[in-house]
């Protein structure tokens, strides 16, 4: 019998894993090669022969998405795989129209034969979109399993950008930890919060391996996901973050819309800077798709250090990368807190960027007045200092996740942004973590 020769389209995340569950193992497929999108610097690589196991002696090599149409005719791909996330329905399916054209089908993998089964009950963190506040909830669930005496490991969507076979497993219980793994600012943006929270973390390539090392340590794991992505193991309850901001997107973004359908849980965040319409919108929407799920109002309230670094004052406001870039946001958290506590003028940052934070605002030039914290790797952190510094303002907004000053110089006057969820009425996530946890006798 003929094997398929598969391709798949992917970013170094969620197309590793639908390798590793769904291929890996299977001689009946062989998996020619990965393309590489919305990440810098992955491709030209490859998913090493350690990870990639016995059929794979050599690996297998990762192209540019650009290269597809060509890559389709020239390895005589018979069927392309897309495994990313956060894309338009009118994206995916220009994606479509192009890999048949060339010849190949298109194939979006099943959601529950990429799941991996645990043995202890998950908490699945998902989203409609990049920057709807997964990270504020996954903190909140994690924070009130704590508090009722339960050992809890947060389990984070892939970031692997570095060395593949070194990252197949990550575990993550102090900052140091951070250094020890080089993690990207992304990266970091991401495992830190968790960490401050008291809350163990893992992450890497290999998501089985993970996961039977995290059930060592957990009474419940929480998946905490990546952009929009589905999660990679069988949820026992799934809470879906909708973001009023962009009303609309539940129903026209893959695989956010996927969430929806399965989501036991979803909450409206953002409730407190949202119009009424755009709330109005994303209840109807969810309640047509999927009117078993409960749904929780709730806001995330903005603060700051010192609201004096920003009142009359020209701010350059710093946001959070991927919410930016292919989260498609104009503004975030520190844009919210430059007007919310009197900034005198918000500083265009474009005159002033220089190298791969120059090629971000021409990749995505929607991103406008604001600075989007890009640090995939050592180079691009010192290019977003260098921009960051050049910038002629008095003084610096951050809003990303993480202290950007712990790993960058800022040589003005700098605040940081906080948020976390709140829940605005009956029931909230005390109410649902009670339930669940008496559903599994913990």
């Amino acid at each position: 019998m003929k094997q398929s020769r598969i391709l798949i389209m992917g970013a170094a995340g969620r197309d590793f894993h639908n390798f590793n569950t769904v291929f890996r193992h299977d001689d009946r497929f062989e998996v020619v090669a990965f393309t590489a999108a919305q990440i810098p610097n992955i491709d030209g690589r490859k998913y090493p022969a350690e990870l990639a196991g016995p059929l794979y002696p050599n690996g297998i090599p990762i192209y540019p998405e650009s290269e597809l149409p060509r890559l389709i005719k020239e390895l005589h791909i018979d069927e392309v795989i897309f495994a990313y996330s956060d894309v338009s329905f009118s994206f995916l399916m220009s994606k479509a129209s192009m890999v048949v054209a060339a010849g190949a089908d298109f194939k979006l993998q099943g959601a529950l034969p990429t799941m991996i089964k645990s043995k202890v009950p998950v908490i699945a963190i998902v989203a409609v979109r990049t920057g709807s506040g997964k990270s504020q909830t996954s903190r909140k669930v994690c924070r009130i399993l704590r508090s009722k005496g339960k050992r809890v490991v947060a389990i984070r969507h892939p970031m692997p950008y570095g060395d593949l076979v070194k990252q197949k497993i990550q575990r993550y219980s102090s900052l140091e930890d951070l250094k020890t793994h080089e993690c990207t600012v992304e990266e970091m943006e991401e495992y830190e919060p968790h960490i401050s929270n008291g809350t163990i973390i893992y992450a890497g390539v290999d998501y089985e391996a993970i996961l039977r090392e995290a059930e060592k340590e957990a009474d419940v794991i929480v998946w905490d996901g990546g952009n929009n992505d589905l999660s990679f193991y069988q949820s026992d309850l799934t809470i879906l973050v909708a973001d009023p901001h962009r009303p609309g997107h539940e129903l026209s973004y893959y695989p956010g819309s996927v969430n929806l359908h399965l989501a036991d849980v979803v909450i409206i965040n953002k409730i407190d800077t949202a119009s009424r319409p755009g709330i109005d919108l994303v209840r109807k929407n969810i309640t047509a798709v999927n009117p078993r799920a409960v749904i929780i109002e709730a806001a995330s309230p903005i603060s700051v250090e010192d609201a004096n670094v920003i009142r009359n004052k020209r701010v350059l406001v710093v946001e959070d990368g991927p919410t930016l870039t292919h989260g498609e946001m104009t503004y975030g958290a520190g844009h919210v807190a430059a007007r919310k506590y009197g900034a005198k003028e918000i500083v265009d940052p474009r005159p002033w960027v220089v190298k791969s934070i120059a090629d971000t605002f021409k990749k995505y030039p929607h991103i406008g007045t604001l600075l989007p914290a890009m640090g995939y790797g050592g180079d691009q952190i010192k290019d977003l200092e260098e921009t960051i510094n050049l910038v002629e303002c008095d003084s610096v907004v951050i809003g990303t996740p993480i202290d950007l000053r712990r790993i960058i110089r800022i040589d003005k006057p700098s605040t940081r942004v906080y948020y976390e969820l709140d829940e605005i009425a009956r029931p909230d996530l005390n109410d649902i973590l009670e339930t669940f946890l008496k559903k599994h006798t913990l």
